[in-house]
Order: C-alpha cells, then structure tokens, then sequence
C-alpha cells in the first residue's frame, strides 16, 4: 500500500499544499520554497514517469536550488520593517524624558523608565531631577539634563 501511494506522484503535491498552509500558518518565509520543489518535482514526475529514489534526489535538489534562489531574491529585495527598532529597545529610548532616582554622580547614576530602573550615564543630576535620554552603548542609557 505504502509502495502504491509513494510510486503515485500525486502526493508531491499534496505535500506542496500542505507546506504551503504551513507557511501560511506559521510565516517565515522558508516552508513556501520547499513547497514549490515539492510541487515541480510532483509536475516532473507525472510528466516523466521518473524513478522514486530519482524523484527523492530531483526534490533535494529542487529544494537547495529554490531556498538559495529565495534567499537571494529577498536579499536583492528586502521587506521593509513596519517598526525597524521593535528589536532595539534602548534605540526606541532616545528622546524619551526620564526621572532620576539615584543621583548621577561623576557620570554614573539611575534612572527610572517606565517600570524598570536603568544604569545611565551623564552629567551630574540630583534624585527627581527630569532627564532626556540621548543614546545607549548596551543597556548603558546616556542622558543629558532637559
């Protein structure tokens, strides 16, 4: 039976469909090429007849050829970012207005953003005093007085 169902090239493109609603279900740009190898593959087998183990071969083949030719369309054509800082949250800081909470003394001090206190980096600024954040080196923020 399994014999039967392998040797029918109908279930490459079974396997095309169902990788492509797993790209759908869960996006990431990488399942889509794979089903479309799986998907030739299945059109080249009905057209030619071709052996199992040639159709397992042509589909890793078809596999590496449409990932790299993905990868390097999306290289040559980058998606751009609704948010280009969502990753970066000491980026989308800058500008922001902060409150002191341990003084800033000799260029070192805490402040308070949001919920969480942060280490900052500064001229010296006494506790409640409002500073503007102007950058960040790591989680460092660096503030200057407003």
């Amino acid at each position: 039976m399994i014999e039967h169902m392998i040797a029918n090239p109908w279930w490459w493109l079974a396997a095309a469909v169902l990788l492509g609603i797993g790209e759908i279900v869960t996006p990431g740009v990488f399942l889509i090429w794979v089903a479309m190898a799986a998907a030739i593959t299945g059109v080249i087998a009905m057209l030619t007849g071709i052996a199992i183990p040639f159709q397992f071969l042509l589909f890793a083949l078809l596999c590496l050829l449409s990932v790299w030719a993905g990868r390097r369309w999306y290289v040559d054509n980058p998606v751009a970012s609704q948010d280009p800082l969502l990753n970066d949250r000491t980026a989308r800081l800058i500008g922001e207005i902060v409150i002191v909470t341990e003084p800033i003394r000799h260029g070192k001090g805490r402040v308070r953003v949001g919920d969480s206190i942060w280490d900052c980096s500064g001229a010296d600024a006494d506790i409640g005093a409002a500073v503007r954040i102007t950058g960040a080196q790591g989680s460092l923020l660096l503030v200057e007085p407003t």
